[in-house]
């Protein structure tokens, strides 16, 4: 049971596919925090389709979270605690990582808590307002409770996050569907060669696209085929690149598609290209396709403890 009024348990998590950012490392060995924080893990992939702030609740303790972008922060405090408190934490908390991590990095980020060090800014925030005795914002709780219920902070219960997403005494369903965050296993010596020809012929025909387009367009658009199957190549190209680098659903599918789509680009090139170019471009695209195949993704990581 808890007798103190305060925040347990705060993290940084991205909206759109709920990974985790960076986490307080808080342990306290209590049921129903352990409980909680197994809900918090569920809410957070659910995040994109709730309002921007809100609360669960539904045991000695609640859940807070605040969304602004891409970027949301999550918080797990004794129910005791003030929520407009909680609230004014989050956002201290969300600015402090906004404006210390740029949109691509943490749009780039592919594996669970990439940004842990942020942690220590995380018990700093805590720890001011668990602790300190700040008067100014003892006495600006009145405003900051104000503030709260005119923007209606969804309320949640524990409960239903748990049934509405599988969750079965406290264990979660584990989709069979490989998610966003997960790492692919390390490139290949023969998979750094693909992307090297790749790359190669990517560049080959984006230069004859534009070759051709110059001298073609100055009298007419005869060859607007030609230039657009070179160009489409290009474009077959990176994307193929992009498939071996990260992962995408649909995968095998995609592959399939731009292996063919490449090779009969390059047959409609012929004429421009000999047979030994042809089977060059499509050897390589080919090769890529094996390799993407090839290349799987890693065993899902264990929770890191955090």
């Amino acid at each position: 049971m808890w007798t103190m009024s305060m925040i347990l348990f705060a993290c940084v998590v991205r909206v759109r596919d709920g990974l985790p950012l960076s986490a307080s490392t808080d342990f306290h060995p209590n049921k129903d925090f352990a409980e909680c924080k197994k809900r918090l893990k569920v809410l957070s992939g659910t995040l994109a389709g709730v309002p921007d702030r809100g609360t669960a609740e539904g045991c000695p303790l609640s859940i807070h979270f605040h969304t602004f972008g891409d970027v949301s922060c999550m918080s797990i405090c004794s129910s005791s605690y003030p929520a407009a408190m909680a609230f004014c934490f989050l956002e201290e908390l969300q600015w402090k990582f906004i404006t210390t991590y740029d949109n691509v990095s943490i749009g780039l980020a592919t594996r669970p808590y990439a940004f842990l060090e942020f942690d220590s800014v995380i018990q700093k925030v805590k720890w001011q307002f668990n602790y300190a005795s700040n008067i100014q914002m003892k006495m600006g709780l009145e405003n900051m409770e104000q503030a709260r219920i005119s923007q209606s902070p969804v309320v949640l219960k524990l409960e239903e996050i748990g049934e509405r997403n599988g969750v079965v005494n406290g264990y979660a369903h584990v989709h069979t569907e490989a998610a966003p965050n997960h790492r692919m296993r390390p490139v290949t010596a023969l998979g750094i060669l693909s992307l090297i020809l790749n790359i190669m012929c990517g560049a080959l025909n984006l230069i004859r696209g534009v070759h051709l387009a110059e001298h073609s367009f100055q009298d007419d658009f005869e060859n607007v085929g030609k230039v657009t199957a070179f160009l489409a190549s290009f474009v077959g190209c990176i994307f193929q690149c992009y498939l071996y680098l990260f992962y995408a659903s649909a995968r095998r599918l995609k592959t399939f598609g731009l292996l063919v789509f490449i090779c009969l680009c390059n047959i409609y090139l012929y004429g421009l290209r000999n047979l030994w170019q042809i089977f060059f471009h499509a050897g390589i695209a080919l090769l890529s396709a094996h390799q993407i195949l090839t290349r799987k993704l890693l065993e899902k990581q264990q929770d890191c403890g955090v």
